[in-house]
């Protein structure tokens, strides 16, 4: 479903990606891995198309997502190693209305992801007033109710604590049942063997 076509991209006089190349399928987690700076983030962030590469290409179901950006995207769910969240609206609210942005979303499925990912007892408070580890636990909850058949992950355990990373493993599991994750990481993530596949990044 996704491939990555010899991907170079420069920061500066800095050769970050140097031709990354990679295939996944359905059912596939692909875990990124390396030092700081190796260009985990930056390689992300160019798959979702959020940085243009100097060279090479991304296909999605065998489709340039340069020429199919809008489709690509109504299938891509990204999230950063910043939860993408408005610090004065409360947890419920940054995802009925980020949620909404891409489609209509009831208060039940609302209520359901964030049961899910442990967030209801704190999801009407405003975010700014939450916990680092809190204000993952939403984004979680917002990766669930897009119903993406992709997921861009950038370190998505950072600030939860034992059962916030049992619950990432869990969420991506469920994923890989319908689709496919790749996913930044600088610890290891508890998977099926024969659905995970490590790509090392060396920094430039």
């Amino acid at each position: 479903m996704l491939s990555v076509q010899g991907l170079h991209l420069w920061r500066g006089d800095r050769h970050v990606l140097r031709g990354v190349s990679f295939d996944a399928g359905s059912g596939q987690c692909v875990l990124l891995t390396g030092r700081n700076g190796a260009g985990k983030t930056t390689l992300l962030r160019a798959i979702a198309g959020l940085l243009d590469p100097e060279e090479g290409k991304v296909l999605w179901r065998g489709e340039s997502t340069r020429a199919t950006r809008d489709t690509f995207h109504s299938e891509l769910a990204y999230l950063g190693h910043e939860p993408p969240l408005k610090g004065d609206l409360t947890g419920y609210e940054n995802l009925h209305y980020g949620v909404g942005i891409r489609r209509a979303v009831a208060a039940t499925e609302i209520d359901a992801a964030l049961d899910r990912t442990g967030a209801r007892a704190f999801a009407d408070r405003a975010t700014r007033r939450l916990s680092a580890g809190q204000r993952r636990r939403i984004a979680l909850a917002g990766l669930l109710l897009a119903n993406a058949a992709l997921w861009l992950l950038d370190e998505p355990t950072t600030n939860l604590d034992a059962d916030g990373q049992a619950l990432v493993a869990q969420l991506i599991r469920q994923q890989l049942d319908r689709g496919l994750v790749v996913a930044a990481v600088h610890q290891g993530i508890e998977l099926p063997a024969g659905k995970v596949r490590a790509l090392e990044l060396e920094a430039a």
